[in-house]
């Protein structure tokens, strides 16, 4: 394996399961915990989700960047000889990662005060503003992997 196939491998492994994660949470778990689950063991279900996927986001979100620049460097000698879908992808990351920190920062502690308050219609509320932000990114996520897999050339 060459050292460009590699780091490439990482590269759309970390977008998978970033994109395939919210893609799961959105079309699978959330619709079969409303149908299976009252409002409070559904609400306590996802604060056991958050964390676990989390983790893995997070790993997604250091490796996207670090093998990105290793492609940049390893296939266009860096961001120069990039074409212009490159920076349109990095572009994406950034909205996509700007919109995970503030569900990590700011929603996700609003449910788990909610929950930990029993306050069960402020923790729905709470993560229905989770669900409208996943929906989005999962949104901006697949639109980069539609876009980068047609590879533009512009």
């Amino acid at each position: 394996m060459t050292p460009f196939a590699f780091v490439y491998a990482l590269h759309l492994l970390a977008a998978l399961v970033w994109v395939g994660g919210m893609f799961f949470a959105w079309m699978v778990l959330r619709p079969a915990a409303v149908a299976a689950l009252e409002a409070p063991a559904r609400l306590k279900l996802w604060l056991e989700v958050f964390p676990r996927f989390f983790r893995w986001v997070w790993a997604a979100v250091i490796l996207l960047p670090v093998t990105g620049v290793g492609m940049l460097h390893l296939s266009f000698n860096g961001m120069a000889g990039a074409p212009r879908y490159v920076q349109v992808m990095m572009g994406l990351y950034v909205a996509m990662l700007a919109l995970f920190l503030r569900i990590q920062a700011l929603q996700l502690p609003e449910l788990r005060a909610a929950v930990g308050a029993e306050d069960w219609p402020a923790g729905g509320a709470a993560l229905g503003k989770i669900r409208k932000t996943v929906g989005l990114n999962l949104l901006i996520g697949m639109a980069l992997v539609a876009f980068v897999a047609a590879r533009p050339h512009w």
